[in-house]
């Protein structure tokens, strides 16, 4: 090189990086075949980090501060480079600077749901979503095992990485702790440990550490939700056949309310309730057509005592106010 060559030759006295935006976490710093010079400046902030790369190697690496890089800042890539006269001269290297802030608001949830045995209801699919924080705790780590040369890593390109490791470690957290799903459910806060947990290991081999886990919600698909829902709705009801009869009771004040057609279709609705259908007659029974002595009459009763519905012709007892069969009124 000759002299005119090497005064113009330009030469970095200050390293540092200020964060341009949110999101970001490694930096290349841009070096364009400019040396660094002896005795320059390496400015570190806090929540970043600085790594010094030789020839692919890391060579040191630097936590919050302000540095002179000589001899004593760099003894590893003075080592590497086997300076003499005592690393005077200008070197080359490539310098990153890595965010350590935490990464917070992170979203995870399972794309699709996930099959898990259940210890209650059988085979069941599974979804879940919730947030995650983490921040950079290993400058070295991630550079070898993530971010590699790229001039700028940020944090949406290690999102589906990430994403799926959780879901991996939350499908082997629900298939090892036979828990039932409406156990998992209530109590969410004690699965999110337990998953956290198990997530610890995953991001600590990329030189992250995890902050915190939040399980937001776990729910069925629509189908297996509404199955759900029944079944909670029939232990809600408890005794089927009490909740019939007093829905039969609430039901015949407002039927011997109406005339005529009102009547019919109330008495032709109740006739024709699935649910209700052989509790309901035997209480229409019961309330309408009980002799005064509190007995039912006798099957075979004399003609004198029945007499015939005006509406569907069957035979009924003479003293009832309505068709056990139909719901009509009787005069």
């Amino acid at each position: 090189m000759s002299l005119r060559d090497f005064i113009t030759k330009q030469f970095i006295d200050v390293i540092e990086w200020v964060e341009p935006e949110e999101g970001i976490l490694a930096y290349r710093y841009p070096m364009q075949d400019r040396e660094i010079q002896n005795g320059g400046k390496l400015t570190v902030r806090d929540s970043q980090a600085a790594v010094f790369v030789n020839e692919g190697k890391v060579a040191d690496t630097f936590g919050p501060g302000l540095y002179t890089l000589n001899t004593q800042t760099l003894p590893i890539l003075t080592y590497l480079k086997n300076w003499d006269k005592a690393f005077k001269s200008p070197f080359k290297s490539d310098v990153y600077f890595f965010s350590t802030r935490i990464q917070t608001d992170q979203h995870w949830g399972t794309q699709n749901p996930i099959s898990i045995r259940d210890k209650e209801f059988g085979a069941i699919r599974l979804r879940g979503f919730g947030i995650y924080s983490y921040h950079l705790s290993d400058a070295k780590s991630f550079y070898s095992k993530i971010s590699g040369t790229r001039d700028t890593y940020r944090v949406p390109d290690l999102e589906g990485q990430l994403r799926n490791t959780i879901v991996a470690k939350m499908t082997d957290a629900f298939a090892a702790s036979q828990v039932p799903f409406l156990d998992m459910a209530a109590n969410q806060g004690a699965l999110a440990e337990k998953i956290s947990e198990a997530l610890k290991p995953s991001f600590t081999d990329y030189g992250l550490t995890l902050d915190s886990f939040v399980v937001e919600n776990l729910s069925l698909p629509d189908e297996l939700q509404k199955v759900l829902d029944q079944r909670i709705s029939m232990n809600v009801l408890g005794d089927m056949g009490k909740f019939t009869q007093y829905q039969v009771a609430q039901s015949i004040p407002i039927a011997a309310g109406n005339e005529g057609g009102g009547a019919v279709g109330m008495g032709a609705g109740l006739g024709a309730g699935v649910a209700m259908g052989q509790a309901m007659m035997d209480a229409v029974k019961k309330a309408t057509s009980a002799p005064a002595g509190g007995a039912a009459p006798a099957a075979g009763a004399p003609a004198a005592e029945t007499k015939f519905c005006g509406e569907c012709g069957k035979p009924i007892p003479r003293s009832a106010k309505f068709c056990p069969e139909c719901g009509k009124p009787q005069t």
